[in-house]
């Protein structure tokens, strides 16, 4: 029996430490564009959570590798797990980012690309 309450708590404190390594980035988006322009973050993993301020219609979240921002190149997991509907929030799964330069943008707003610096 202390064996199994011990192999428990050792999952349990797996878990909880496992998520205390999600950080979250909170970005916003108004019509036409991200309030955040450039994010400059540390390798590990992400929830991103994105906010519609008044954009009056659904938006979304799209990252990919700098210069190659095409579909099939999407970092899937960062994508919103449902559209996000005006004046609400919502958020990704969970993104490990590695060293690098990324892009992010709306392809519903629409957005520009902005900056994502991994260092």
């Amino acid at each position: 029996m202390k064996n199994l309450v011990l192999g428990l708590l050792l999952a349990v404190g797996t878990f909880f430490s496992a998520s205390a390594q999600t950080k979250t980035v909170s970005l916003e988006q108004t019509k036409g564009e991200f309030t955040q322009k450039s994010i400059t973050l540390s390798e590990g993993t992400y929830v991103f959570e994105i906010a519609n301020n008044e954009v009056g219609h659904d938006v979304g979240f799209v990252l990919a590798p700098k210069g190659h921002v095409d579909k099939e190149h999407h970092i899937k997991n960062a994508y919103v797990t449902k559209v996000v509907g005006n004046n609400s929030k919502g958020h990704s799964k969970e993104v490990k980012l590695e060293k690098g330069e990324y892009v992010y943008f709306c392809p519903l707003n629409p957005t520009p690309e902005y900056t994502l610096v991994v260092k």
